[in-house]
């Protein structure tokens, strides 16, 4: 790859807010690039590869790892330039207008515009601040669920209360002996549907509570979890065999603080954006959990208008007189090919 190739877009984050700007981008026939850290795109959602997604309109509910396969297969449509295993260090911007991405190794990209799509940052899970716990990390402390099928009829304590830990909670009372969930709060933060399910399911909740200590026998798995009331300060015990920890992600926002051009921030974090994703620099925008503004939709479907508002703009900005949007169309040639390859294929099966 010619690092000083010059492209039109280029995407810092390859989850659903960056993969549907890849889709977008090359509908407005933009070239395009997308930076990714971690080895694969997909972004959040391969946290929880097994959670179920309803909030995505127009599909069936599908697990995680069926959406991140549905939404990188359309946003390499159009042939992206994709890098992967690589951290975007710091951001500036030439005279001339351009960009210059530097990489966490001070190689560097250029672009014409960028459409920052980190999330909440890199993929780091806030964890238990208990002296010992990290031993526990390879036995029986969790704080990513990759598979399911290892919590069958265990006894499991869920520390969190908001909409992951929820989900969690309520996938996992299905196939668990015993689900526990205590959250530091009187009462949880989540949809109002789910909050209800799980208030009325076997789950045990356990309000104003936090864990205090981790008991083992082995020194190496843990047997009991102490929990302790913020309220009454008593204290509890539990045996348990599996312990999931959902307490958020740490917030990186050292691409921001590093850079050499000055962006409105949000709470020292978030970008703030108009209504069309763009920011306080000309020519950069922003798009999924980073993006904050009034009118901000924190579900997957939101990201997806954060997308195509930032790339209407950036191709508004490169060409003034462009229309302000692209309708998709299956008369466009790489939906024709693609719809042909699907129909021979289709028919090819009923001839079986």
């Amino acid at each position: 790859m010619d690092q000083t190739e010059c492209y039109d877009v280029t995407i810092i984050g390859g989850g659903p807010a960056g993969l549907f700007a890849s889709f977008y981008s090359g509908l407005r026939n933009l070239k395009t690039k997308i930076i990714e850290y971690q080895p694969h795109l997909g972004g959040k959602i391969h946290v929880y590869p097994e959670k179920m997604i309803w909030d995505v309109g127009g599909l069936k509910p599908l697990s995680g790892a069926q959406l991140i396969e549905q939404l990188t297969e359309q946003g390499l449509t159009f042939n992206p330039t994709v890098v992967l295993n690589e951290k975007i260090a710091k951001i500036s911007k030439r005279e001339d207008g351009v960009f210059v991405l530097m990489n966490s190794n001070e190689e560097v990209h250029y672009s014409k515009t960028v459409i920052v799509a980190t999330g909440s940052g890199i993929l780091n899970p806030q964890k238990l601040e208990i002296e010992g716990a990290e031993r526990f990390e390879i036995s029986n402390l969790h704080y990513t669920i990759p598979s399911y099928k290892q919590f069958q009829d265990k006894v499991v304590l869920v520390s969190g209360g908001r909409d992951a830990a929820i989900d969690i909670a309520l996938e996992l009372e299905e196939i668990a002996k015993k689900v526990y969930l205590i959250y530091r709060k009187d009462q949880l933060v989540g949809h109002e549907a789910q909050v209800d399910k799980l208030l009325n399911s076997s789950v045990t909740c356990l309000f104003d509570t936090v864990i205090s200590t981790l008991r083992s026998v082995d020194n190496h798995t843990i047997s009991q979890v102490e929990l302790q009331n913020n309220i009454d300060n008593t204290f509890k015990t539990i045996d348990v065999d599996e312990v999931v920890i959902n307490h958020g992600f740490e917030r990186d926002a050292s691409i921001i603080q590093n850079s050499d051009i000055s962006i409105e921030l949000i709470d020292d974090f978030y970008i703030a954006c108009d209504n069309k994703s763009a920011s306080s620099v000309e020519g950069l925008y922003a798009a999924g959990d980073i993006l904050y503004n009034d009118s901000k939709v924190h579900l997957i479907l939101g990201t997806f208008q954060d997308a195509t508002n930032a790339v209407n703009s950036a191709k508004k900005y490169l060409e003034p007189d462009a229309e302000a949007t692209a309708m998709v169309s299956s008369h466009n040639d790489v939906f024709k090919e693609r719809n042909q390859a699907l129909v021979h294929s289709m028919l090819k099966k009923a001839e079986c």
